[in-house]
């Protein structure tokens, strides 16, 4: 009775999606995403292009299938005397961290391990003979190479349930409970995503902004369309004369950087004996579509410096700037060095682009073709939708963020896990329609940052080497958003003394290594003058176990400009709106 009215109930629920689905295919087709025949992101180009340049070369191609067989006849020999009772090593082998074949039966079961060990030959065949075709442009090769990773990895036989030992366990085990469970999940995920799937990551219950992530003690002081400001609540008796600006980035929400007491580096910055200030920004809607990314600057950190001034009577600062907040803090920085404004006196970048010639993956997302499609989409609503940001993200790295949770929800029937940093990654945000356009074009496609003088803002053409502060740069050695090779290019813009740190992990995890947690990710320093090749930084790099954060505030006592009483937000010229972390951060963008 139980398993019928489960079934009906899916039943039921999967006719309203469907219905939903027609009637968005019923739309006249301006009102539609690009869906059907048509291909926005231009992947069926690059990969006409790819197949003519290889069929040019048919002796390469066939060499290439021949080893393939080779490799399957030495894989088939090699499972052959595992049956028989011998050994059988292993032809072919996941990369050390590959946790698709972490279930012991990949190993122990012959059958298992021969369907794992053709897909890994296979794969690692398709990769190599795409990466090989001779002949195309550097960004068609990008995107071939990146969507052939995709199709390989959707297609690992974790996937399905038939060839993944622990879900046919679990099945068998169930009775098929899992499967049931799977699908309701399954159907879950389309209601909320209105017919497009939407994964969850985590259990979006066991969170909430302000109850138990983004909890450090602080008030909102100063807000405009576009931002918040919270100041911080003193934990220390006296603090540094300066006080601290952190702007972080507006493509997702700040309390990454405040999560939970035990990792937000705000909270350790404040017990540092730091008064912090941190832009909130807006969840902009439709309202705010002709924002650009010069508005960003004049009420974003331009006004958050207004704001400082009267919060505490305190004209200098120093500053930090995160991914996209940093590449804005780069403009305003140079913007400021322009206008004579000298109220900045030593800035830090974390896993900040600034030269965009190697922008790593997220290059594959733009060209003409892509562009215009999302400048399109945009003008229909005003803003880019938070998901399309999330998934293209997601994409990066899609065994952990798109294929796990298709076995764990899914095949598996669990509950996602309720983990801190999934929730905040999927808490998304939209992009206004005309700041986005700009960056993207600009930025990533153009490359026009980097170059003196090619960007204006606000009246004033811009420099980035007219930065001349005290700079520290983060880099992460995994990132794949801002690869550490592309942003060590700051190092040889920025005219003032540099100090570049790399540390361990990625684009989040690399910067969220809190000093109390066991020892996770080192880091990596030099002393003296960058050299121009980020490979020979590295080769003589002395490395350091451990969280980077001490060395950063090592680095900002230097430029505290000696300490003072502790500030408590409110007792200057400016009036507390609200507790931290304020209503901004707090609006979702599927609200």
């Amino acid at each position: 009775m139980e398993l019928s009215r489960t079934m009906a109930s899916i039943a039921e629920r999967s006719q309203r999606i469907v219905q939903e689905f027609l009637e968005q295919q019923n739309r006249p087709a301006g009102d539609q995403d690009a869906l059907g025949i048509s291909d926005p992101m231009n992947i069926g180009n690059a990969f006409l292009e790819m197949t003519s340049k290889m069929m040019a070369d048919p002796a390469k191609l066939l060499q290439a299938q021949f080893g393939l067989w080779q490799d399957y006849m030495t894989l088939w020999q090699a499972t052959t005397s595992r049956i028989m009772g011998g050994s059988g090593e292993a032809v072919a082998a996941p990369e050390r961290g590959d946790k698709r074949f972490k279930d012991g039966a990949w190993e122990e079961s012959f059958l298992f391990d021969y369907i794992k060990q053709t897909y890994l030959l296979t794969a690692r065949w398709m990769q190599k003979t795409v990466g090989e075709v001779e002949g195309l442009d550097d960004k068609t090769h990008r995107k071939v190479d990146f969507y052939t990773k995709q199709f390989v990895d959707a297609m690992a036989p974790s996937n399905f349930a038939l060839s993944n030992p622990e879900v046919l366990r679990t099945t068998i085990e169930t009775g098929g409970e899992n499967l049931v469970k799977g699908l309701q999940n399954l159907v879950s995920d389309l209601e909320r995503g209105h017919g497009k799937l939407d994964i969850q990551m985590t259990d979006q219950e066991a969170f909430e902004v302000g109850v138990n992530v983004g909890t450090t003690p602080g008030k909102v002081i100063y807000e405009n369309e576009l931002m918040q400001l919270i100041q911080y609540s003193p934990t220390t008796e006296t603090v540094m004369r300066r006080p601290l600006l952190l702007v972080p980035p507006w493509i997702n929400k700040f309390y990454i950087l405040d999560l939970r007491a035990k990792n937000s580096f705000i909270r350790w910055a404040v017990e540092q004996g730091i008064t912090v200030f941190v832009v909130s920004w807006v969840n902009p809607d439709a309202q705010l579509a002709e924002k650009t990314f010069e508005d960003y600057m004049l009420e974003g950190p331009l006004a958050a410096l207004d704001a400082i001034e009267k919060a505490t009577g305190e004209r200098e600062v120093n500053a930090i700037g995160y991914c996209i907040g940093g590449t804005l803090m780069a403009s305003t920085v140079a913007w400021m060095a322009a206008k004579g404004d000298d109220r900045i006196k030593s800035i830090t970048f974390f896993t900040t682009m600034i030269d965009f010639a190697e922008a790593g993956d997220l290059s594959v997302f733009i060209d003409e073709e892509q562009l215009t499609a999302l400048e399109d989409r945009m003008s229909k609503t005003g803003y880019l939708d938070g998901r399309a940001m999330a998934t293209t993200f997601n994409m990066l790295r899609a065994n952990d963020l798109i294929w796990s949770f298709v076995i764990n929800n899914y095949l598996m029937g669990k509950e996602p896990f309720p983990f801190d940093l999934l929730y905040w990654n999927s808490d998304s945000t939209r992009m206004p329609a005309a700041m986005h356009s700009f960056y993207l074009r600009r930025m990533y496609q153009q490359n026009d940052l980097v170059k003196p003088g090619c960007i204006t803002l606000a009246g004033t053409p811009i420099d980035l080497s007219n930065n001349r502060l005290p700079t520290f740069v983060l880099s992460t050695k995994e990132d794949h958003i801002a690869p550490w090779k592309s942003t060590y290019a700051a190092t040889q813009v920025y005219k003032g003394p540099v100090k570049f740190c790399l540390a361990g992990s990625g684009h989040i995890a690399g910067v969220i290594n809190p000093p109390a947690n066991p020892p996770k990710y080192g880091y990596w320093t030099r002393k003296g003058k960058a050299p121009k090749d980020p490979e020979k930084w590295l080769e003589t790099a002395q490395q350091t176990d451990g969280s980077w954060w001490p060395e950063w505030a090592s680095w900002l006592g230097k430029y505290a400009g000696g300490k003072v009483p502790a500030r408590v937000p409110g007792d200057h010229a400016l009036v507390p709106i609200e507790d931290a972390p304020g209503r901004y951060v707090k609006a979702r963008a599927s609200e």
